[in-house]
């Protein structure tokens, strides 16, 4: 929004960021007005599309730093109960992301079992690199011993994209879709429902859950799956967020609020 400062002598037009926003840029301290701008119409798009109110966190990985890109925009407290990254290993952060270089993953601190509702999340990862070899999970979390498992890859060992929604063994979600350049997006909805999505476009579901009640006592690493960690992902991420289920009409207008973000950053695949 705009405000206008008259006085005698000129007229000033002074722009007022979103207050979410404006939260955000004080914590990460970014000053550069291209990505204030993108990052601004990133929360005022989800505010909009009444996606805001969804999201437990979200990663834009805006300003080409580690310190930068640990904040989660939802709450962009330096806390582990804001749940902003701790990065471990190697990363390489610059402007168009965060890359990995296979050994390493971020803490995000948000528990599944006990910051997401049962039934009702979703999972998303917006990469920047085309891989198609090892088993690399991009964010995820499983529970030491047992079947429980919430993550998703944008391609995993030779079987292609998956989303697993609660327990590996009645709701993972496979699809031979060999392009992993852009968001892939893995949401339940219901108990009987999970879906997984590339770039908008519905991939695989399942109606099936034998165990809809499952969900892992272990928090989300952003780059590999927590249960050590172990399948280190190797892909550039530019954006990634935790939250409530997505309807169908949520992840269109989901992806393309984050590709007009994106493009405003001149990074879009």
């Amino acid at each position: 929004m705009y405000y206008s400062l008259i006085s005698s002598m000129k007229k000033t037009t002074v722009f007022v960021y979103d207050t979410d926003a404006e939260a955000f840029f004080t914590a990460a301290g970014i000053t550069d007005t291209t990505q204030k701008s993108a990052v601004n119409t990133l929360v005022l798009n989800l505010k909009s599309y009444s996606l805001w109110s969804k999201m437990k966190a979200i990663y834009p990985m805006v300003g080409g730093t580690a310190t930068t890109h640990q904040y989660n925009l939802k709450d962009p407290r330096n806390l582990d109960a804001a749940f902003r990254l701790s990065f471990f290993g190697g990363w390489t952060h610059s402007s168009t992301g965060a890359l990995p270089n296979g050994s390493a993953y971020a803490d995000t601190f948000l528990n599944a079992l006990t910051s997401l509702t049962n039934n009702n999340y979703h999972l998303g990862h917006y990469s920047r690199t085309q891989k198609t070899t090892g088993g690399e999970v991009d964010l995820g979390c499983g529970e030491f011993g047992t079947a429980k498992m919430i993550a998703i890859d944008q391609y995993y060992s030779g079987a292609g994209k998956a989303f697993v929604a609660g327990d590996y063994n009645s709701s993972l979600i496979i699809n031979a879709d060999t392009n992993t350049l852009g968001m892939i997006l893995g949401s339940r909805t219901a108990q009987t429902s999970a879906k997984l999505f590339m770039n908008a476009v519905q991939k695989g579901s399942t109606l099936t859950l034998s165990n809809p009640n499952i969900q892992p006592n272990s928090k989300f690493f952003l780059g590999a799956n927590n249960t050590t960690p172990i399948e280190y992902s190797n892909k550039q991420c530019a954006f990634a967020s935790i939250g409530d289920g997505l309807s169908d009409a949520d992840v269109s207008n989901f992806y393309t609020v984050v590709q007009t973000y994106q493009t405003t950053l001149g990074r879009q695949v």
